[in-house]
């Protein structure tokens, strides 16, 4: 394994060894990870990934921890998260540039203040700006596509500024999931403050009232089936309340699944199969899980993917 001078010396952020990921993420769930970086600025994320690929080190990147679950048994692997060193945003001549790892929840506030209309769709929505732009995230009819000119990122081993067209944005995905996404440049129409913060609010208030933001989880568990709804089908099948360990499927939202005493990464996929399997058994329809699995085996993967 690489010791902790070999990448000082190709590297100027933060390292750790054996950082506990439970603390990283919204689930607050997961062993350790054998290395943890954060890197500086985009020229320090360059030379760390160019300095992982060349020893063939295999990495996994994180934002904020939400949509993921990491195995009890940790990552073996180095883990690079980008808040510290992208959580930055500008607003120059008309537009909005912002890191990788900014909230989103920021991201929305420093829109509406800079009468930037459009954003306050995404109030509500965990995780950070440089997933946000992978997944395409959305939502009452608006993409953060909609808004994007430039997304600066690591393609190949290079520094790459691509304009949005060169993104392949399509619904919840784009062209970019191979990448590493640094920075975006973003152009809003002008909005006025005050309509803008009565949506976001609203929507804040539906969300709260709809999801669990009480319990540590880790967002919708399973992306929704054509023309339906995984909370429908897993609540049809009785399983509000459901629970394993310290793991529970939300009484509020079915497809939730929250840590309520000290849930176990294994006590939360077993919830995973009973889910999917009951609604396989009542709709024979296969839910498709929509957070991560991480540091987990392939028997593991493929018993909550069957």
């Amino acid at each position: 394994m690489l010791s902790f001078e070999d990448i000082r010396n190709s590297f100027r952020g933060r390292i750790e060894l054996g950082e506990s990921m439970a603390r990283h993420m919204t689930f607050r769930i997961g062993g350790s990870a054998d290395i943890y970086l954060e890197p500086n600025d985009k020229e320090d994320a360059l030379a760390l990934f160019t300095f992982l690929a060349e020893e063939k080190m295999p990495y996994v990147l994180i934002g904020n921890g939400s949509n993921v679950l990491i195995a009890d048994e940790g990552i073996r692997a180095a883990v690079v998260n980008l808040e510290a060193g992208f959580n930055y945003f500008r607003f120059v001549d008309g537009e909005i540039i912002a890191g990788a790892g900014v909230k989103l929840a920021k991201f929305v506030d420093f829109c509406i203040n800079n009468r930037c209309g459009g954003a306050e769709m995404l109030a509500g929505i965990p995780g950070t700006l440089g997933g946000a732009i992978i997944m395409n995230a959305g939502a009452y009819g608006g993409e953060i596509s909609d808004y994007i000119t430039k997304v600066d990122l690591i393609r190949g081993g290079k520094l790459l500024s691509i304009n949005k067209e060169e993104g392949a944005f399509a619904y919840r995905t784009s062209g970019l999931v191979n990448d590493i996404v640094l920075e975006a440049t973003f152009r809003f129409p002008e909005g006025l403050p005050e309509p803008m913060k009565v949506k976001r609010r609203e929507l804040l208030i539906k969300r709260n009232a709809s999801q669990p933001v009480n319990w540590p989880n880790a967002g919708s568990i399973f992306k929704n089936p054509p023309d339906d709804y995984a909370a429908r089908l897993i609540e049809e099948c009785g399983l509000k309340g459901r629970r394993v360990g310290g793991a529970q499927i939300s009484e509020l939202h079915a497809n939730f699944i929250i840590n309520v005493d000290n849930a176990s990464a294994n006590d939360v996929v077993e919830l995973m199969v009973i889910a999917r399997e009951a609604v396989i058994e009542k709709f024979n329809v296969r839910l498709e899980p929509e957070i991560k699995l991480i540091g987990f085996s392939e028997e593991t993967i493929s018993w909550v993917n069957r």
